[in-house]
């Protein structure tokens, strides 16, 4: 068990459970995971679990700001652990694979609109698309005639 996860739970008012640490774990190894994803590591770390228990702890993490929840267009919500760095994401168009990058412009919001309406803007989430260097080489030593 990783005791500074323990402590984070406890300082957020929740209880230590292995479910919220095995989360927690599992995300910490491979952010940017579905709950899918996360229930698999979490039942190869506790043995049995039920798919319920996982959207629980990961609606009473996310709800704690513990993980930050991340849904690229096109994708099913994503999961990575909230580490309240202002970062923003580039997502690859081919793989999917998901990188994470600092804000470059500074502290959050880190960009603000021309007009908030009347809105007290605490974020700007931001996300670059584009291809990786991995899709990039496969589009380029793909046949010239293969189909679009």
């Amino acid at each position: 068990m990783d005791t500074s996860f323990e402590e984070l739970l406890r300082t957020t008012g929740l209880r230590v459970t292995r479910p919220r640490l095995a989360v927690l774990e599992e995300l910490q190894a491979r952010p940017h995971s579905t709950a899918d994803a996360v229930r698999q590591g979490v039942t190869a770390r506790l043995g049995s679990v039920s798919t319920q228990a996982i959207y629980d702890v990961l609606h009473v993490l996310t709800e704690k700001q513990l993980l930050r929840e991340i849904e690229p267009h096109g994708s099913v919500p994503l999961y990575e652990l909230a580490r309240h760095d202002n970062h923003h994401h580039l997502v690859c168009r081919a793989c999917r694979t998901i990188v994470d990058i600092p804000c470059v412009v500074g502290s959050a919001p880190c960009l603000e609109p021309c007009d908030s309406h009347g809105f007290l803007i605490d974020e700007a989430e931001v996300t670059f698309w584009g291809l990786c260097p991995q899709c990039q080489e496969n589009v380029l030593i793909a046949p010239a005639d293969s189909p679009q």
